[in-house]
Parts: structure tokens; sequence; C-alpha cells
């Protein structure tokens, strides 16, 4: 599965306790009312966090927003969702089941038992909610389209640790899979740790906000391979993309506007990766540590989007390989979303720089001759050696 993005313009988020107009008869502070009463005692909120907060692990506005986002393709097909009590299920009703499946990564069975239906309800719902998230929500992730943007942007990374012109930071994270006992002898899915597993690439900007998916890989693939085959690669590669304004450095190198990622990936004119080797002189040491501080923001991206979306932390009990992917996209739109709405839940998170834990560091030899150079002028360039 390649890249997916939107094409629309960004529009202005605009709510308020209540729902966007339009979106639903009910108030969400009266829903929350007479939920809440069905599920006392299931829960006890985490610190710093209301009981909302806690079952939903988004605050109330962006609830609001995601039902105002999503309530058109919900509600236009004829499916009347129920309760083991017989009770329709409303559009929040099956906004907050499919908030709560994604966020806990509780079982289906679990999540049927907390809301008081079964478990096939539970997957339908949370399916076609993942389907209305990427109709109505791809507008939350897309690479930057206007020079404001890209001037913004370029801007925060250098004020990280001091590297100019940066435009992303990229990463890799494996989704694990739990395979059928016929599935388990294909091994195209199990990775270098000998887990079952599927690649989630990203692009990340300086506020962790996902700006290129790529997901659908097995984790057999190394991160080179993966980047090799994204439609991101190819339209860097033609010039179509980290195309804009040139860093002019002193005896007259240009650098190309780039993204960081680590030595899993090639040194490209577009990519810069670290130096690699131990007793590095100065000038190169200086280079990883900005570089190093810099990456960080998209490892921390990954650590938060499975520590708030668990249902692809843990282990995905033999999900559908088709589905799967687009479950991991609506993943990556809600935690976009949760960054454009400000979301105070985000304050109570703690940040953390693991995502693929026991994943040992790769190493890819690829390096382009011109990649080197311009990566020489840069290091030489940030410590003040490159002469004038």
């Amino acid at each position: 599965m390649g890249p997916i993005r939107g094409s629309k313009k960004k529009r202005k988020i605009d709510t308020e306790n209540g729902f966007a107009s339009g979106s639903s008869e009910e108030g969400s502070n009266d829903w929350w009312t007479d939920f809440s009463k069905r599920i006392v005692g299931s829960l006890s909120p985490s610190k710093g966090l209301d009981q909302f907060e806690s079952v939903f692990k988004v605050s109330r506005k962006t609830f609001n927003y995601i039902c105002s986002l999503v309530n058109e393709p919900m509600t236009s097909k004829t499916s009347n969702f129920m309760y083991l009590n017989g009770q329709s299920m409303s559009l929040n009703d099956q906004v907050a089941l499919a908030l709560r499946r994604l966020s806990s990564g509780d079982s289906l069975i679990g999540v049927g038992n907390f809301f008081g239906t079964n478990h096939s309800t539970v997957s339908q719902v949370t399916w076609r909610f993942v389907e209305a998230i990427e109709e109505r929500g791809l507008h939350h992730l897309q690479w930057p389209t206007t020079e404001e943007e890209f001037t913004q942007i370029k801007s925060k990374f250098e004020n990280i640790r001091g590297l100019p012109n940066c435009c992303g930071a990229i990463d890799t994270t494996h989704i694990m899979m739990l395979l059928s006992a016929s599935e388990r002898t294909i091994d195209v899915w199990l990775d270098r740790k000998d887990n079952h597993s599927m690649m989630l690439q990203v692009i990340v900007d300086p506020d962790m906000r996902f700006r290129d998916v790529v997901t659908g890989y097995p984790g057999k693939m190394d991160d080179a391979s993966v980047l090799q085959k994204s439609t991101f690669h190819d339209l860097s590669e033609k010039g179509e993309r980290l195309n804009g304004k040139k860093l002019k450095l002193p005896e007259g190198t240009e650098i190309r506007e780039y993204i960081v990622g680590d030595s899993g990936f090639p040194l490209l004119p577009w990519l810069l990766t670290p130096y690699q080797g131990r007793d590095l002189p100065e000038t190169k040491t200086e280079f990883n540590k900005r570089h190093f501080a810099t990456k960080l923001v998209a490892q921390r991206a990954l650590a938060r989007l499975k520590d708030v979306w668990r249902v692809i932390h843990g282990v995905m009990w033999r999900p559908d390989k088709n589905r799967l992917p687009r479950v991991i996209l609506a993943c990556c739109i809600l935690h976009n979303i949760m960054i454009d709405m400000e979301d105070d839940a985000l304050d109570e998170l703690t940040l953390t720089n693991q995502h693929d834990s026991g994943y040992r560091p790769e190493f890819c030899d690829m390096a382009d001759t011109n990649a080197s150079i311009s990566r020489d002028k840069l290091a030489l360039y940030l410590s003040g050696r490159l002469a004038v």
C-alpha cells in the first residue's frame, strides 16, 4: 500500500462543546451523561484525565469533531446496529465504540462486553468507522503544499538543533500480527526478530504530525526496501518533491530540501543519514548529534501513535491483511486530528522514543556520491569551518 495523501486543502476546524452544524441531533454532553451511567465502575480515570478521556483517549471537543467528520458516511448506509437490549446505536454510540476499540486494543469480545453488544457488531461498526475516517479525514494527512507551510516547518526543525532546510523526519515501525497455523508457513511476514509483522513508514513534521504514510509491506523487508517502493521516493528522485528553495552555503555549495532518517536508510541528496563508524572527527560527531536530535521527532510520533491507538501496539490476532493497512492509516489520521485540534489529552501523554522494542538498528551502505559531498559541506558549515 503506497502513501495515501489527501488532495483537499485543510479546512478550518471550528467546533464548540456541541456538534458541528448538521452532524447530529443530540449533544455530546447529554449523550455522555447517559452513556457514562452504563459504564459506572467499569473504569477509573487515569491520572490527569477525566473519565471521558480515559475511555476514549480524546477530549470531548475532538470527539465532537470526529463525529461531525464521519456523520454522513456512517449514517448514509441502512444498517441498524443494536445493543443486546434491542436499543439502536446512535452515531455517538458508534463513534464511541470504534474509538474504544482502536484506542484500548481490547478484543472484539472485550469491547462488546463493555458496550453491551456482540463482537460482530464491534467489528462491523469499527470497520465502517475506519472507512469513514479514510474517506473524510485524509485532508489531515497530506504533504505541505504552500511555501508558507514549508517555511514554518523548516524553521521549527532548525530550532530543534540547528539543521537548516530540513522538511521532515522518516522512520519505520513494525505492526505485530499473530497469523493462523496455515499462514505461519509463509515466511514473507517473518521479520528479522522472528515476529510476523507489517511495516509502517512515516514522514513526520516538527509537530509530530504525519505528512506521508506507507504501510502494507511485510515485516521481512528492510527500511531501505520499503522506502524504494514508495511513491515518495519516486517523486523525490524525479525532483517533484523536496524541490523548493535550496540552501546556499559558502564556496557555492547548494543543499536541496531534505528529510532526515537513521542509518537503515540510504544516503541520498534528499535524505540525510548520520555518519557511521567510531572515532569520527569533531565535525562529523557534531553533525550526528544535531541529526539525532532532529530525527527523534519521528520516533516520538510513532511511540505516541502506538501508545494512544493501542490496537496496533500489541499483537493483531489473525488480522485481515487487506484491511489492516487501512486500520493503520485510520489511526495515523486520528493521530493528526488530535494534533490539529490541539487536544488537551496530548498534554497528559509521556513522550518516549521507543516504538519497536527489541529491534536492532539497521545499516544501509548505499550512499549517493553527491549526497556524501553535500553532507560533508553541511557538517563543516554547521561547525563554522566552511570558508566564506
